[in-house]
């Protein structure tokens, strides 16, 4: 496979809405793959720092307009399909190669694959990509799909784009635009790896990984051969013609296994997988894929006891105590958290005796680099899906789309030791039993589908080596959710902590007996991005 980053040459023009009279030309302005709106025009110097002052208001203009961005890339006929990636694009866009439609994108979370190879043109293509303003579309989806209780001013709720993109008690209002992860054209032949997803698990003394291939293939003629290789153990297997899944298990005798900082090491292995045509020894790979992984078990432990019902994690066996706090996306603009940001947060977070991160459901199903740096440093992850304080539609077209990220999402995860719980929702069962939501959400739904049934039957197929719990916080119940009951209850499950902020002083903290606290927080000073 040919992979060719489409990262340079791009400019952004502002195509229709509000624009304030003092700003100059807003056409063909230089612009970053990866990287939005606001920070093309700050690299420009058309706005002044999002952060500083009152500038967050001022801006406002850049969220309720329409917005372009072009390029050209070259290309060159030679291998059966041609397809343009499309890592991450916030949020509502169209796509049009040489002038031809070829993908509308509504939802930040989600890789799009586009095949272009009828659509290019031997030497120079053009792509351009619109962005429809995410705070009309939200006005105007939240009216087809009926309006639902949410935090904050924007009904956020409706699209599939960071919540707090459109601003949090704690961070700023941008709605920004653009397309916020890489861009590349693969070109390929025969077959190439769609999903690899490990699933390792332990079994004794041995470390066991069984490796779920999905293929696309430009034809289905010829067998393919599929092999990973981990520790000094090998697998292989033939896939005949049209064939396009298979599993390959390794087991590793007297394996190491990876444990959470202050408990053990953090022992990875490097998994290596490829697949090449089944005739002759010395064919060339295909496609490949590597990546580090780690043997561990991970147990939720809910014990009922005299103070009502625990909530623990168990690693390998072993009760861990849990130290730890919500990660928020570190950049209004994530694209800006480069692996050394990533690198110096995370060591900060182990260097304060932190051995736990949350990733709050209110951003992004965090990157490559955040997760593996866990891995390295020995911090756990708990995920939340992106579903937060507000009630959501079940119906189309919400539905697929939550459906389709939260696939996604799990089968790019589950692959790092370092996490533990996959969680269905921030805050939304305590919004639905104690914020006066049901008298205004009038018979519709809310959530509770995606939290008792859709998401936790993707992580128990994609990831049954993973913690799943329906919400946060939660009450433990045999349906995954009474509504009878407090979800906030300090003597079960989790607990999230807000009214010391919100109502009382700080002191009061030592009133509560929780039992495990999976959220609190005082406002305080919060740096810039640097």
């Amino acid at each position: 496979m040919k992979r060719t980053a489409i990262s340079h040459g791009w400019a952004l023009s502002h195509t229709t809405g509000p624009r304030p009279s003092s700003v100059g030309s807003l056409r063909d302005i230089p612009a970053t793959v990866p990287g939005t709106v606001h920070t093309d025009l700050l690299a420009a110097g058309i706005i002044e720092d999002p952060y500083l002052d009152g500038n967050e208001a001022l801006q406002a203009w850049i969220a309720q307009s329409d917005w372009r961005y072009t390029s050209s890339f070259e290309w060159a006929p030679g291998e059966e399909r041609s397809e343009l990636v499309f890592e991450g694009l916030d949020t509502v866009a169209a796509v049009a190669l040489n002038g031809h439609p070829v993908l509308h994108a509504e939802n930040m979370h989600r890789t799009h694959r586009i095949d272009a190879t009828t659509h290019l043109v031997p030497g120079t293509n053009h792509l351009t990509v619109d962005f429809s303003s995410a705070v009309r579309e939200a006005d105007r989806r939240t009216l087809e799909l009926g309006s639902r209780p949410h935090a904050n001013h924007h009904p956020y709720n409706a699209l599939r784009k960071m919540a707090c993109s459109f601003g949090w008690d704690w961070g700023i209002d941008t709605a920004t635009a653009g397309i916020w992860k890489p861009v590349h054209l693969e070109q390929w032949s025969t077959a190439r790896l769609a999903s690899v997803r490990p699933v390792a698990t332990v079994d004794g003394a041995e470390g066991v990984v069984d490796i779920h291939l999905e293929l696309a293939r430009a034809s289905g003629e010829g067998p393919l051969v599929a092999t990973a290789a981990i520790g000094g153990a090998t697998a292989r297997t033939v896939l005949s013609p049209g064939t396009s899944s298979a599993v390959l298990s390794l087991r590793l005798p007297s394996v190491n296994l990876w444990w959470p900082r202050g408990y053990g090491d953090q022992a990875l292995y490097r998994l290596d997988v490829e697949i090449g045509p089944a005739e002759g020894s010395r064919a060339v790979a295909l496609d490949s894929w590597s990546r580090d992984i780690g043997f561990r078990t991970v147990a939720l432990a809910m014990p009922e006891d005299g103070g009502g019902t625990g909530f623990g994690l168990e690693v390998n066996g072993r009760p861990v105590f849990v130290k730890g706090a919500n990660w928020i996306p570190d950049d209004a603009f994530p694209h800006r958290v480069d692996r050394a940001r990533y690198a110096r947060r995370i060591g900060q977070a182990a260097a304060a005796g932190l051995n736990l991160l949350r990733v709050w459901g209110g951003g992004i199903y965090e990157s490559e680099d955040f997760y593996s740096l866990c891995d390295e440093h020995g911090i756990l992850t708990w995920q939340d899906f992106l579903l937060a304080c507000a009630a959501y539609s079940e119906e189309e077209p919400l539905r697929s789309e939550i459906e389709a990220e939260a696939r996604e999402a799990v089968a790019r995860l589950a692959v790092h030791p370092s996490l533990t719980v996959l969680n269905g929702n921030n805050e939304n069962l305590w919004g639905y039993t104690d914020w006066d939501w049901q008298a205004l959400l009038e018979g519709r739904s809310w959530g509770r589908d995606y939290y008792c049934t859709v998401l936790p039957g993707i992580a128990a197929e994609l990831a049954p080596h993973v913690v799943y719990t329906p919400g946060s916080p939660f009450t433990p119940a045999a349906s995954g959710f009474d509504p009878q009951t407090d979800p906030n209850d300090p003597s079960r499950g989790t607990m999230h902590i807000w009214d010391l902020w919100n109502q009382k002083d700080y002191l009061h903290y030592r009133d509560y007996r929780p039992r495990f606290v999976a959220e609190f927080g005082w406002q305080g000073p919060r740096p810039g991005p640097r």
